[in-house]
């Protein structure tokens, strides 16, 4: 039996399906989730509007407690992502191109990972960190020399684009701009200012394709000539006699400048704007930065949530919630949801750069799929943030203008002035 023959079920009467939904504040959301956590924490809803090819099935389970999120993260062989992480009908090999590991399931998944870590050596990590804090400063240093503007301009998408494409070694400013370029199209195609007038398949494709021809290109170029990089590092790594292929590296290539793009630009701008709307907070951080950044961090992260939504895929019949699942259903588990239960989070509404314990979701609930990344984002927020509270004390932030969408909570733009 397919998907599409299972018999219909009621919808939630509190859908969260509509871009509408999307479109209204976090704050207006919470409140539904706050309710479908507390009476239904597993629902079932209508496919999730804004798909590039609107999905074959009848709905989706949604999934907003920190319990269940966490169950479906950790059962990576029950809820797989190599049949598609977004809510999209996308062919294996696209999922893959589009996401490297994260649609990948085990063995595979497993073998990438292991691949790539070992790329990520010691002496290399040590050399990104330094590049942050080199950044942080010149980043600052810009945003004091010009007292008003937009600030996710001017800081928060300059630090990781830059973080990133010097981490791998793309040296060409102009390859940065364009790769950067192409990761804002990967999460924006639907957006009308990033589309510009073109489809959104059109600019969906296009940002893929260019994105794994940029990464290909720079592979090529460092097994040619090897430099003291990431690139480098990962077209010479080796674990149990096997390397990474072409594809594989450009589909990284791929999930680094989406990822690692587009999460911590978003966790910065939202963040900024956390510690103004609660001064005690950023007077604690100021006190004792070094000594309160690392539990901050986790607080910065749970606050923002900037990627919201994932997707799993059911690959039997289970039972997930009180609920029977079928083989081929689709679970989305909502992040933002999971960061503000109330089961596991002491005043979730509240910005406490204090809470600890502070088990999150926001790197992904944990299990096969935890974010291998993250300890670049917390190098980032450690640095930018050290520079920003300590060198811009009279920063003011306006109100942020969003991108509506069911994916990323991202800031597309936000006045500042000092």
């Amino acid at each position: 039996m397919t998907v599409t023959d299972t018999p219909l079920r009621a919808y939630d009467p509190l859908s969260v399906s509509p871009l509408g939904f999307w479109a209204t504040t976090a704050e207006e959301r919470e409140e539904t989730f706050k309710i479908l956590r507390a009476e239904r924490p597993l629902s079932w809803h209508p496919p999730l509007e804004g798909a590039l090819i609107p999905p074959e099935n009848d709905g989706v389970w949604v999934a907003t407690s920190h319990e269940l999120i966490t169950e479906i993260s950790k059962n990576p062989d029950i809820f797989c992502s190599g049949q598609g992480f977004q809510f999209e009908e996308v062919p294996e090999d696209v999922n893959e191109a589009a996401g490297s590991f994260l649609g990948m399931d085990a063995p595979r998944h497993g073998a990438m990972r292991k691949l790539v870590s070992s790329a990520f050596t010691p002496k290399q990590v040590a050399k990104i960190h330094e590049q942050i804090k080199r950044q942080a400063a010149e980043i600052v240093d810009g945003l004091v020399a010009q007292k008003e503007g937009d600030f996710v301009a001017q800081v928060s998408k300059k630090l990781p684009m830059w973080t990133i494409y010097e981490m791998m070694g793309l040296d060409d400013e102009d390859k940065r701009q364009e790769a950067a370029h192409h990761a804002d199209g990967m999460v924006s195609w639907a957006d009308e200012e990033v589309a510009d007038g073109r489809e959104p398949g059109e600019v969906l494709n296009e940002s893929l394709v260019s994105l794994l021809m940029l990464g290909m290109d720079l592979a090529e170029q460092r097994r040619a000539h090897p430099k003291a990089d990431l690139m480098t590092n990962l077209v010479q790594a080796e674990v149990d006699g096997k390397k990474l292929t072409d594809d594989e590296i450009a589909s990284f290539f791929v999930l680094l400048s989406v990822a690692g793009n587009d999460t911590t630009r978003n966790s910065i701008s939202l963040t900024m704007r956390a510690l103004q709307q609660f001064p005690v907070q950023k007077q604690l951080l100021l006190d004792d930065y070094d000594g309160r950044i690392v539990t901050a961090i986790e607080e910065f992260v749970r606050w923002a949530s900037p990627v919201m939504t994932f997707r799993r895929t059911a690959t039997r019949d289970t039972v997930l919630g009180g609920h029977e699942i079928t083989a081929g259903e689709w679970v989305a588990m909502i992040y933002s949801s999971g960061n503000r239960d109330a089961k596991v989070f002491d005043r979730p509404d509240v910005f406490d750069i204090t809470r600890n314990p502070n088990p999150h979701v926001g790197f992904g609930g944990g299990g096969a799929h935890y974010c291998m990344g993250n300890f670049v984002a917390k190098m980032q927020l450690r640095e930018i943030f050290d520079q920003l509270l300590h060198r811009a004390p009279t920063l003011q932030l306006g109100e942020p203008s969003y991108l509506t969408g069911n994916f990323v909570r991202a800031v597309k733009s936000m006045p500042y002035s000092l």
